[in-house]
């Protein structure tokens, strides 16, 4: 690496960087989609109780008994669409990283071409 400019290595470690970012940033966006997922089967699960069954919600570290069936759907409702936000905002970050990420691949290999020429 001796041979490459400190600018060509720069752009080396950003390269590198962004591959690491596009990766955490597809984890989360995969964690987040499960939870997604998970609150749609609590949600279906939650509607086909009949009136009067015993519901329990997680609070914190425990489970707390609740009456109001509608008020924790309306609930995990809520919690889902924040988590599908949450997705769409690292969709946005995903595309704009990896569009980052093939300018810098194209101006890297171009730079390396050139170097080698």
């Amino acid at each position: 690496m001796n041979d490459i400019s400190q600018e060509m290595q720069g752009k080396i470690m950003q390269f590198q960087q962004l591959q690491q970012q596009i990766q955490v940033i597809a984890q989360q966006k995969y964690q987040i989609e499960m939870q997604v997922t998970e609150l749609d089967k609590t949600i279906e699960e939650l509607g086909k109780l009949k009136k009067g069954a015993e519901i329990y919600k997680s609070v914190g570290a425990i489970l707390v008994r609740t009456d109001d069936k509608e008020s924790l759907k309306k609930e995990l409702e809520d919690k889902k669409e924040t988590l599908e936000i949450r997705i769409k905002t690292l969709g946005n970050q995903d595309k704009t990283l990896r569009e980052m990420h093939m300018n810098l691949q194209k101006e890297l290999t171009e730079a390396l071409q050139k170097e080698k020429a």
